[in-house]
């Protein structure tokens, strides 16, 4: 048989032999040269010898070497055991045989004859980095690089690089791929044919000349996920971006010309429900909130008329926002459509342009409400041709609009504060009815649109306006940012009555009050406190956070209540100074209140559809792929309620293994994007101006453990409130922005927090054993 036609095929041997094999073969980059040696015989006396075999190489006197480990147990199928052994860089020939021995000892006091070592010239890296050829969660067909300018890749796998970037590219793609990015997937392509898989952990590195060097490569966990093929994966890709293209266009009822997709502007799904949220999750956040109410609240509180325009798209089951239609939804109703149609392509330029602002939209981008500080804020639209007179326009709009909604009588907000106690009545009278499971789901969930989440998109806005008032103040020196932080620690807010509660009530009565809170607030896998106590408020009541002492008493001075009287008049805003404090902190302390309620509303329906589900024999982990918009059909037609359920439970199983499947950029402006792009930076939010030290600890550690930790959580949910009952030193979230929930909480407990990390920070940060928040540098340092 001819086999000269036949591929070339390697097989894997250790680290240092699989780097052999591949050095006289591999074409898309180099192999620094190597000397390998077993453990056993530098241990037996053979170290003079194995130096000498070192040192008649080129490089071998000269330095720096690397010496790396080449262990038996490494690199296997099913385990790599990634950083278990010991490599020690920067060697100069004359450390070579205590590094050599440092290695060696990493093995064991009897390393068995399979450990090897082996020493190489230590390259000095422009770039460097580690490639998965699929997706480490999922198996799907992607290139997944993490990378860093400089450095080696020691620092990219351990989670200490200190610009982590990560660059996501479809195997099947086409476009473009950036250089020199390019060689990478060049190189892995190359490696998944010589080493005949598909599934490779690949270790690179760019000199200062540009020449590619591959230092390891080996296979992915065999717990990564099952490989699937870009065939199959194809036509999801295709359809989202197909989808995107043909919403990137002029809409008759829309203003701007084209749009963008993120998973953190307006109404955050990714703080709320996550990235890749269930079915279930996904369709109850769409029937509470995103669906219409948003709409008809923004337009109650006097912006554009946006009804009927869902804010929230899925591909394939990710959350996205429709940015266009949340930044259409930020201006008054009064601005006229060209003025308007400038104005949304302006904002959507800017967040194209600095991705980094996804999370801080209305504070960095939008105009949306009147401030103090307007005048010097709307300075920048100047620069993107905008003239006096749309500024004055503008100006003139948020005005009336912001008067409408914190006047000191007829505010807008206070109907919406009223209708949250008419959802505390209709809640005991659902409790207490003899309906049946279904009908009690259906009208807990209209409560909870009606008079529920209605008003608490009201009440946000309100808050909202309040935090922007507040900081304009700040920025127009009518008081000190100390004052600013004293304000918010000061507010009575329901998690500081939380807490005090759990000192002062006996468990079942601080159950019996706040027991439907979950971390996870739409998520019926995520327990209530009152399913699980120990796990959330410890197994001894009457916890709390650390006592720093008395809080800073906010207070204004009488020339402080001159300058903002004189402010209010100047700026022609329809209150008081006591007026204006007193919506500022009804607005914030609402928003949180309203949110609260309605939550039980959601935490009921959740406990209802798990009894459901229990009568036809159906798991919370099965209903977790329901469709709640089925709820309606359930209620008002006689169809078979188990065939409906099993029906869409099935789909949503089939749905959400798609799903899991996809991955997307956080911030999407392009159809290309769904094939190749970087994960953008995020601009981490700092609360308070203190600093910490402590332990790293997950949400999901027990409560033990959390005393003096710096807890990591993926985001900012109200539900994640009981972590600061156990004496947490600070937190950090993935997800999140400056003005939500456990931002607000960080500020009144006076603890430091970063929020909305982002994905690459976050799981950067995460994996270490011990981190420094330093919250007035705007920084995190990694001690462990």
């Amino acid at each position: 048989m001819d086999t000269s036609a036949l591929p070339l095929r390697i097989a894997f041997g250790s680290k240092a032999e699989t780097l052999e094999r591949l050095a006289p073969h591999l074409r898309t980059a180099h192999v620094l040269d190597l000397v390998r040696f077993r453990a056993v015989d530098w241990n037996a006396g053979g170290m003079e010898a194995i130096l000498d075999r070192i040192a008649t190489t080129p490089w071998g006197r000269q330095g720096p070497l690397i010496v790396r480990s080449s262990a038996a147990a490494e690199d296997r199928e099913g385990q790599s055991l990634a950083g278990h052994f010991v490599s020690i860089g920067n060697v100069d020939p004359a450390g070579l045989p205590a590094a050599v021995a440092e290695v060696a000892a990493s093995f064991g006091d009897e390393p068995v004859p399979a450990d090897q070592i082996f020493v190489q010239p230590m390259l000095t890296a422009a770039m460097s980095g580690v490639a998965f050829t699929r997706d480490p969660n999922t198996g799907a067909p992607y290139l997944i690089v993490n990378y860093e300018e400089g450095g080696d890749t020691a620092a990219v796998t351990g989670g200490h690089a200190a610009e982590l970037k990560t660059f996501v590219y479809w195997k099947g793609a086409t476009v473009p791929c950036p250089s020199p990015l390019d060689r990478v997937v060049a190189l892995a392509g190359e490696l998944e044919g010589l080493l005949g898989g598909e599934s490779l952990d690949i270790e690179f590195a760019f000199s200062p000349t540009g020449e590619l060097y591959l230092f390891q490569v080996r296979p992915l966990s065999a717990a990564c996920g099952t490989a699937v093929g870009t065939d199959e994966h194809r036509p999801l890709l295709e359809a989202i971006a197909q989808k995107i293209a043909q919403a990137n266009r002029p809409h008759p009822y829309l203003r701007g010309r084209r749009t963008l997709y993120g998973v953190m502007p307006d109404w955050n799904p990714a703080e709320i429900i996550g990235i890749r949220p269930r079915p279930l999750a996904l369709s109850l956040y769409r029937q509470l909130v995103t669906d219409s109410v948003w709409a008809y609240q923004r337009h109650n509180y006097g912006y554009r008329n946006l009804r009927s325009f869902p804010l929230m798209r899925s591909f394939h089951g990710l959350p996205y926002i429709d940015v266009r239609l949340s930044f259409n939804s930020f201006i008054p109703g009064d601005v006229p459509d060209t003025l308007a149609d400038r104005l949304v392509d302006c904002y959507i330029d800017q967040l194209a342009a600095a991705p980094v602002l996804h999370d801080k939209v209305e504070f960095e981008i939008v105009f949306s409400c009147y401030t103090f500080d307007l005048d010097t804020r709307l300075q920048r639209l100047r620069g993107f041709g905008f003239s006096e007179r749309d500024l004055e326009e503008l100006t003139q709009s948020l005005r009336r609009l912001t008067n409408r909604v914190i006047h000191r009588e007829t505010g807008l907000w206070r109907n919406d504060s009223k209708k949250i106690g008419i959802l505390e009545e209709r809640q005991r009278t659902i409790r207490t009815t003899d309906m049946d499971i279904v009908s009690r789901i259906y009208w807990l969930m209209e409560d909870c649109k009606r008079y529920g989440t209605l008003p608490f998109a009201g009440l946000a806005r309100a808050g909202f306006i309040a935090v922007q008032m507040l900081k304009s103040l700040v920025a127009v020196g009518a008081i000190e940012p100390q004052q600013y932080d004293a304000f918010m620690t000061s507010l009575e807010t329901v998690s500081g009555r939380m807490t005090r509660d759990l000192r002062a009530l006996s468990r079942s009565e601080f159950l019996e009050k706040y027991g439907h809170l979950r971390p996870g607030t739409y998520d019926i896998l995520s327990p209530r406190y009152d399913e699980d106590p120990e796990r959330y408020l410890g197994a001894e009541h009457g916890a709390g956070p650390h006592d720093e002492g008395a809080a800073p008493t906010f207070a204004l001075s009488l020339p402080q209540m001159r300058r903002i009287d004189a402010l209010l008049n100047q700026h022609s805003l329809e209150m008081d100074v006591v007026s204006l404090f007193d919506f500022c902190q009804a607005g914030i302390q609402g928003r949180e209140h309203s949110k609260f309620v309605f939550t039980r509303s959601l935490s009921e329906v959740l406990s209802l559809l798990t009894r459901l589900g229990e009568r036809y024999g159906l798991s919370p982990d099965d209903m977790s792929y329901f469709d709640a918009s089925l709820i309606d059909d359930l209620y008002a037609s006689s169809c078979d309620i188990e065939a409906t359920l099993r029906h869409s439970i099935s789909q949503g199983r089939a749905r959400y293994a798609e799903t899991q499947r996809i991955v997307l950029p956080p911030l999407i402006s392009q159809p290309e994007e769904v094939w190749a792009f970087h994960i953008p930076p995020t601009e981490p939010n700092f609360i308070t101006q203190r600093t910490v030290e402590g332990p790293v600890r997950s949400h999901k550690a027990p409560a033990s453990e959390l005393k003096g930790a710096v807890v990591v959580i993926p985001s900012a949910d109200p539900g994640f409130d009981w972590i600061f009952s156990h004496g947490i030193g600070g937190f950090i979230t993935a997800y999140g922005g400056v003005n939500s929930h456990m931002a607000i909480r960080a500020g009144e407990l006076n603890l430091p927090a970063v929020i909305g990390a982002g994905e690459t920070l976050f799981n950067q940060w995460k994996d270490n054993r011990r981190l420094r928040i330093d919250c007035a540098s705007r920084r995190v340092d990694v001690l462990q």
